[in-house]
């Protein structure tokens, strides 16, 4: 059938080839899988991944052959997705989601395929037009979702995107995409020659130069050979031996699904169509054909994975980065595929809520350039001719290099009506030294980057971004409420009362005064728990907070739920209502392997804020008691403090009082954190802001531990033994205000320390770490406040200011970072401090006062007495030994 295309072939590979053996061989296997394909009664369609050729090429031949069956090359498990399809915006996808699996590693779950649908995707319109054909079946025949993870390795996802169109292209998340019709070379050397050649940059550029322009108004007996072709070289030379297995096993399995089914219906392979992506025309398993009846008999098993699915949201932006197509890709293919429906004066099939099955007499077969699909010389003459240069796209490209220098001017850039002229003689340039009749979208995309593009980007957007604006932008999807998961539809109908669109992509403002409208509190309940699990980005207090034992009286919401619908649409595979996936998140969070006594105990609180549920808290609070004894470090001490401390003035609040477990808490921490007290000031490794939290436990919540059981001898050990050994400087304030407050240390010695020290200068530069302890002693121990303005008014009149001036910025630096617990020093130091100028001449602080020290023997009355307390006085004086006792007893001199 193609001799006189494979003589052509021949010569050529005679006259460029050192090898034309091994050439000729390559060109006979392709000329044989075209013959092969004409030849199969079923009716072969190829197609490229979101092509508007093939999508223009299908709906020509629905158009003229109505099949009584469609098979597709989708995952069979998602046919019964395709009902909901009405009700969406496209462009969207199929989603398969699995949260547990033995397929993958722990660490890369949840696991999900997606497989997106555009318009000009030749799977959507055989979709469509099943759905308005009911006397057509509509059959996906790939393999189930568990066999993608069984047949191919797990893809790495490179997580360092950046760029402005981020948010879409999460869109699918860190799912594997199916590339339905895919043709892209994976074989890096192929692809890198066929590139070279080409002066392309991206195989998607070699594809619409050289393939799409050709068989986009191809008859289709043309477009089946080219495709077939086209596939046959890439499925030879262009795949690495793993994408080479892949394919086989999906061969298989399709056809042999294909044969079954036609075989259990009695339908005739000639009355069937198959859609499959063109590389899979050329395979050589022994399934391939409905000539024979080979099929696979033994399939392997399915694992357990249990698998939910939907349909989410998708983008072009999104669809690009899930299959690597660069920027711009599917814009260009959905402008093309519209520019080509209006040439051709063709309808395409399109889905709607209410939609009735078309008249037969409605079903308009076009006109259609006609040629002989079995003559041999037609493919040859074909492909010798060049491509026509059409007017439209001639008047396209003055109407682009027009555009694109408005756009760059409302974007800052310097640019007129001269560069429009150098865009479009600079795009002809191009196209000219790539051996192009007619420029393309990239040769006018580098065009407008040379002229217009300056050292630097004056706004957001630069000339590319600009130019994939002007050719198409991105289009987000949209997911209808009938086609969402349970949970999403619950969410849409409690937040209804809002009065706002949820479906906008736009940021929505909602205002709630909960004295007007009390119906609002369940919406703002919703609201909060859907930022508790998913963040600011989708729903954003503005006026309101919410904190234990407080409510708000009025709202305000940034809400986003249109923009980031997937991931409202997710959660539904989590749970059938929010409250269950948030006590599902919530004990992921506390009972995971990674857990600590410290996450448990914020879950803990979390769940009083968020699910009222008091069983469900007091089993947090008891494994985070769990936790606690089991760490045997104290770096959450700081967090675990002010969490249960936060958690014992709230239940004090409350009619019930304090929980058991918080009880049964609070005293393990004492005893834990009063055993490791020793460990960790002598531990280097240790913190003192650790070593400050242990201590603000043990003392701040020291009342109630004593009064549940705990031993305050256990603490007296703790500080005792932790006493004896060497200790940090920036520790040792820490220690001396725990010895302060079990009056085991006093004031005198704590100042005769620091008198001695300044007045060694070899020791001044270690004042900072010293006075850090003191400084973070405050959070637990605020009556040593004064101590402290007394230490740093002593340091400040004493120490030299060769010395103090260098270390003073750290010192600050270092008072800013506990800024939270400086309230007791500043309050201390007002109280100290004369509170005008006039009276600091004579100012004295009271320490100093103290300090004055009588002659022995005499004392010093600072008040007149009464004569009851003088006659006292007097008898005290006399007969000093019992109140030397009493002295020596409460160890004060």
């Amino acid at each position: 059938m193609l001799d006189s295309l494979t003589q052509q072939l021949k010569a050529t590979a005679a006259a460029f080839s050192e090898d034309a053996e091994a050439l000729q061989r390559l060109l006979q296997r392709m000329a044989h899988d075209v013959e092969r394909a004409e030849h199969e009664p079923l009716d072969l369609f190829p197609v490229a991944h979101h092509s508007p050729a093939s999508a223009l090429q299908l709906v020509r031949r629905l158009h003229q052959k109505q099949p009584k069956v469609i098979y597709i090359e989708l995952c069979e498990d998602m046919l019964e997705l395709v009902g909901h399809l009405r009700d969406c915006k496209l462009p969207v996808a199929f989603q398969a989601f699995a949260a547990e699996s033995e397929l993958v590693p722990a660490e890369a779950l949840p696991i999900s395929v997606v497989a997106p649908l555009t318009e000009s995707s030749a799977e959507y319109q055989a979709i469509a037009y099943a759905l308005t054909h009911p006397e057509t079946q509509l059959v996906f025949v790939d393999r189930p979702v568990d066999y993608v993870f069984q047949w191919q390795p797990l893809p790495t996802i490179d997580e360092n995107e950046t760029d402005d169109d981020d948010e879409a292209a999460q869109l699918h998340g860190k799912s594997i995409g199916v590339t339905i019709g895919s043709l892209e070379p994976t074989f890096d050397d192929f692809l890198h020659y066929l590139l070279q050649n080409s002066n392309s940059r991206h195989f998607t550029e070699w594809w619409e130069q050289y393939v799409e322009r050709v068989i986009l108004h191809a008859d289709y007996a043309i477009y089946r050979q080219v495709m077939t072709l086209v596939g046959s070289l890439i499925h030879q030379l262009g795949r690495k031996p793993q994408d080479v297995v892949n394919d086989r096993l999906r061969e298989r399995y399709m056809w042999t699904r294909i044969k079954q089914h036609l075989a259990e219906h009695a339908i005739e392979p000639t009355d069937a169509l198959y859609i499959c992506g063109a590389a899979h025309l050329a395979s050589d398993v022994a399934e391939f054909g409905t000539h024979n009846s080979a099929q696979w008999a033994e399939m392997p098993a399915k694992s357990n994975t249990q698998w939910l699915f939907g349909l989410i949201p998708s983008s072009f932006v999104a669809i690009e980065q899930q299959f690597n197509h660069p920027p711009g890709t599917i814009a260009l293919a959905e402008s093309t595929w519209r520019k080509s429906l209006k040439a051709v004066d063709i309808k395409a099939f399109q889905l709607s809520k209410e939609q009735k099955p078309p008249k037969a007499s409605r079903n308009k077969v076009p006109a259609v350039a006609s040629q002989q699909p079995n003559n041999p010389q037609a493919l040859a003459n074909f492909l010798g001719m060049p491509p026509e240069v059409a007017e439209a796209d001639h008047e396209q490209l003055i109407d682009w290099c027009a555009r694109i220098v408005g756009l760059a001017r409302e974007n800052g850039y310097l640019a007129s009506t001269a560069d429009s002229i150098a865009i479009y003689e600079t795009a002809y340039l191009l196209a000219n030294i790539r051996n192009r009749r007619q420029p393309s979208p990239y040769d006018f995309e580098d065009a407008a980057i040379t002229c217009l593009e300056k050292d630097r980007t004056p706004r957001k957007r630069n000339i590319s971004q600009l130019c994939r604006v002007l050719l198409g932008g991105d289009r987000v999807g949209t997911v209808g409420y009938e086609s969402l998961p349970p949970l999403a539809k619950n969410i849409y109908d409690r937040l209804a009362p809002l009065n706002i669109n949820l479906y906008a992509k736009t940021n929505q403002r909602a205002l709630m005064d909960f004295s007007q409208r009390p119906d609002l509190l369940d919406s703002s309940e919703l609201l909060w728990r859907l930022n508790y699990l998913l963040g600011n980005y989708v729903v954003q207090p503005i006026i309101g907070e919410r904190k234990l034992g407080s409510k708000s009286l009025q709202e305000s919401w940034e809400i986003r739920i249109g923009k980031y619908q997937r991931d409202v649409i997710q959660l539904g595979y989590e749970g059938i209502t929010l409250e269950q996936v948030l006590e599902q998140r919530m004990r992921q969070r506390a009972f995971g392997d990674d857990a600590t006594a410290s996450k448990a105990l914020h879950t803990a609180e979390a769940s009083l804020m968020y699910l009222y549920s008091p069983r469900f808290t007091e089993e947090l609070g008891f494994h985070s008691r769990a936790l606690l004894i089991q760490e045997t470090g104290v770096q959450d001490a700081p967090d675990i403090f002010d969490r249960a401390r936060h958690l014992v003035q709230y239940y004090r609040t409350t009619p019930q009082g304090l929980a058991v477990w918080l009880e049964s808490f609070v005293a393990t921490g004492y005893s834990h954190y009063a055993s490791l007290l020793p460990q960790a000031i002598a531990d280097r490794g240790t913190t003192p802001e650790a070593v400050a939290g242990m201590l603000g436990f043990i003392f701040s919540l020291e009342s109630l531990a004593l009064s549940v059981g705990c031993q305050r001898s256990e603490l007296l050990i703790s500080v005792e033994l932790a006493g004896k050994g060497e200790v940090a400087p920036d520790k040792l304030g820490l220690l001396w205000v725990a010895e302060w407050l079990l009056n085991r240390r006093s004031i005198q010695s704590m100042r005769e320390f620091f008198e001695h020290l300044t007045e060694d200068s070899l020791s001044l530069q270690g004042l900072p770490a010293y006075l850090n302890g003191f400084i973070l002693a405050l959070k637990f121990a605020p009556r040593i406040a004064l101590f402290v303005v007394e230490l740093l008014s002593h340091i400040f009149r004493i120490v030299p200011d060769s010395v103090l001036i260098p270390w003073l910025p750290g010192f600050i630096l270092q008072l800013r970072r506990n800024a939270t617990i400086l309230e007791p020093l500043i309050k201390e130091a007002a109280l100290v401090f004369p509170s005008d100028l006039a009276g600091l001449g004579a100012w004295q602080p009271n320490w100093m006062q103290d300090q004055q020290r009588l002659p022995e023997g005499e004392i010093a009355i600072s008040a007149e007495l009464s004569p009851d307390d003088q006659l006292a006085h007097d008898l005290l004086l006399a007969h000093p030994a019992g109140m030397q006792a009493l002295a020596a007893l409460l160890n004060i001199g």
